[in-house]
C-alpha cells in the first residue's frame, strides 16, 4: 500500500532549535485531557488566531531536533484535532519521532526545509519520489527516506493497527502452510 501524498499550507514555522512541543499548549496545560480546552490553549504564545486560520491538511515546519524534551502527546494530539496533517523538520528528537510515528502522524526529516518554504506556502509531500514540492514558489527538495518499519506504521495508521495487521498476516501464513 502506498502512502497518499500530503498537500497543505505551512500553518506555522517553528524556527527554534530543540523546540519542545509542550510549548504548543503551554506546560501548565500538559495534563489537560479535554481536546476542546487544549484547542483553546494551543499556540497562544505564538499566534493567538492559529486555531481559526489552520485548515485540514495544513503542515508544520520545524528546525533541528524538533520535539526535544519529554515526549508528551497532548500538544500534537491537539494539532491533529485542528487539522494538521504532519510535520516537516530539519531533524527530530528520537523520542518525539518514535511517539508520533507510532500514533500514525507523519514526520518528515528534510534538511533545508526552513529556507525552502515560507508560512502559508502550499506544499506537497511526494512519498514515492521522497520530495517536498513548494507549489507556491516552485521547486522541490529531497527528504530523508523513512525506515521501512516507520513507513509501514504510517501506512497502517499507527502502531496498534500495524501490529494487528502483522498478527493477522502471521495467522494467515500459518494456516496456508498448515494446509499445504
Amino acid at each position: 500500500m502506498a502512502m497518499k501524498n500530503l498537500r497543505g499550507r505551512v500553518a506555522f514555522k517553528f524556527e527554534e532549535i530543540d523546540f519542545d512541543v509542550d510549548q504548543i499548549v503551554g506546560v501548565k496545560n500538559i495534563k489537560t485531557t479535554d481536546i476542546d480546552e487544549l484547542s483553546k490553549a494551543a499556540m497562544q504564545e505564538y499566534d493567538k488566531g492559529f486555531a481559526g486560520t489552520v485548515r485540514p491538511g495544513d503542515l508544520l515546519l520545524g528546525n533541528h531536533n524538533f520535539g526535544y524534551g519529554h515526549p508528551h502527546y497532548p500538544p500534537m494530539k491537539v494539532m491533529r484535532h485542528l487539522g494538521i496533517a504532519g510535520v516537516i523538520a530539519e531533524s527530530f528528537s528520537p523520542g518525539y519521532w518514535r511517539g508520533e510515528i507510532s500514533m500514525g502522524f507523519p514526520q518528515i526529516s528534510c534538511p533545508g526545509i526552513l529556507k525552502f518554504a515560507d508560512r502559508w506556502d502550499e506544499l506537497e509531500v511526494d512519498w514515492a519520489e521522497q520530495r517536498v514540492r513548494n507549489l507556491t514558489q516552485g521547486g522541490d527538495i529531497a527528504f530523508e527516506p523513512l525506515p521501512s518499519g516507520d513507513l509501514k506504521m504510517l501506512e497502517a495508521g499507527g502502531l496498534e493497527t500495524y501490529l494487528k495487521q502483522r498478527f493477522l498476516n502471521d495467522i494467515q501464513r500459518k494456516q496456508i502452510h498448515a494446509h499445504s
